[in-house]
């Protein structure tokens, strides 16, 4: 039974991920069907970001109230109504209509799941667990990258959408049909009204936050939107290697996930040096990438997919940082509050390239090169900086003996720190 819960969480927020990255392999069809530039493009996969991120928090006190059975399955009906309304719509105003309505699904899904799976699952399983979730979610991106952008192209937008919305409809209701809490756990019921301010005070929190903050948003912008054309306008990929390599990122996501899970559990003193490792990592394999003389080689550009691929690893390890510092009726709270990190920084980043590339004078996929490309994706590795920044100011204040907000006792959120 808990494998069969499990699972079929799993695939509804598989088909959430597929509805948020959608756009990352048919972005310039899109462009071609709706006439827009590159910076109203981006529009539609930030608007989504955007409104993952304004929910996260209310996702999170939701969840813990109602419980993740009826968010996970009401999140799978709004991706599947904005699924449809994007293949129908036939001006760009009613496709922003359908991302936000696929975005406001997305936002219960994942924080629905980490509050359902300490419920099923032993405590020294539980950082495991949430890894094998994170990553097999992200098999969306995969799905999304291959299969719908080859539907898109041999059937056409419509039916290729619309069969995405069907598929995302029929999960939905057997989530309503399976879906429940586990005997590990008391139900979300249970979890106690309000705290939500005193959540936010935690120092633990905090540093969840800008942990998720630094380590998944250059992932997400190369599988969301920029990954495939940069790879093809601005590095002169092939089209198939491009998806090969997009997809790549969801690939080694699922390789590096178990090794990331299983460190976090057995050394939490260490959890906020596995997310720095893969932060600094990402930063330099940016900046070799974006400063290399003339094309860059395909193995450099492998290295470079592979590391970014960390990122998404290393941001689950955050929620174990967050989960650590609050009780357990308030885990949807903390999740919340550390998934907005993430999207914050994705969204920043997807805006600002579309920015950047207009700025230059190459709002149209005709107008897109190696330079105009390489000074878009520049925006990498400052705001992995700005992470940092905060990660290392979250650590001084939970190593700070005269804070009140403290991480649950036996439980150790950075070396010399056990709450």
């Amino acid at each position: 039974m808990r494998l069969l819960v499990w699972g079929t969480a799993i695939v509804a927020y598989v088909c959430a991920v597929v509805g948020r990255s959608a756009l990352a392999s048919t972005g310039p069809i899109a462009a071609a069907r709706f006439d827009v530039s590159a910076g109203t493009l981006s529009l539609l996969a930030v608007l989504s970001l955007a409104v993952y991120a304004a929910l996260q928090i209310p996702a999170g006190v939701l969840v813990d109230r109602l419980g993740p059975r009826r968010l996970i399955a009401g999140g799978a009906v709004l991706v599947a109504v904005g699924q449809a309304v994007l293949a129908l719509a036939p001006t760009f105003a009613l496709a922003v209509g359908g991302r936000v309505l696929a975005g406001a699904g997305d936002a219960v899904m994942f924080v629905s799941v980490l509050r359902l799976v300490p419920t099923w699952f032993p405590p020294r399983r539980v950082p495991l667990v949430n890894q094998l979730s994170g990553i097999l979610g992200q098999l969306g991106q995969a799905v999304s990258a291959i299969p719908l952008a080859g539907l898109v192209v041999s059937s056409g937008w419509t039916a290729a959408y619309l069969g995405a919305a069907g598929v995302t409809g029929l999960v939905a209701v057997v989530a309503a049909l399976v879906l429940r809490p586990g005997p590990l756990g008391e139900p979300a019921a249970a979890g106690a009204p309000g705290g939500l301010m005193e959540v936010v005070r935690t120092p633990g929190a905090q540093l969840g936050f800008w942990c998720h903050f630094a380590s998944p948003f250059s992932a997400n912008a190369f599988g969301l939107l920029w990954g495939f054309p940069f790879l093809v306008a601005g590095e002169r990929v092939a089209e198939s290697t491009a998806r090969l390599l997009v997809s790549g990122v969801v690939v080694c996501t699922v390789a590096f996930g178990p090794l990331f899970g299983t460190l976090s559990g057995r050394f939490p003193q260490h959890r906020v040096a596995l997310v720095a490792g893969s932060v600094v990592a990402q930063a330099l394999a940016w900046s070799a990438v974006l400063a290399w003389p003339g094309v860059v080689p395909l193995p450099a550009l492998v290295v470079l997919v592979v590391v970014v691929a960390s990122g998404g690893s290393a941001s689950l390890v955050a929620f174990d940082v967050a989960r650590s510092a609050v009780s357990p009726a308030r885990i949807g709270r903390a999740s919340g509050m550390t998934n907005v990190g993430g999207f914050v920084s994705s969204l920043l980043v997807v805006a600002l390239v579309g920015v950047l590339l207009d700025v230059q004078g190459a709002g149209s996929p005709a107008a897109w090169s190696t330079e105009v490309f390489r000074v878009a994706m520049a925006v990498h590795v400052p705001v992995l900086l700005v992470g940092l920044a905060g990660m290392w100011w979250s650590v001084r204040r939970v190593r700070r003996p005269d804070d009140g907000a403290r991480a649950r006792p036996g439980v150790a959120l950075t070396r010399g720190s056990r709450g």
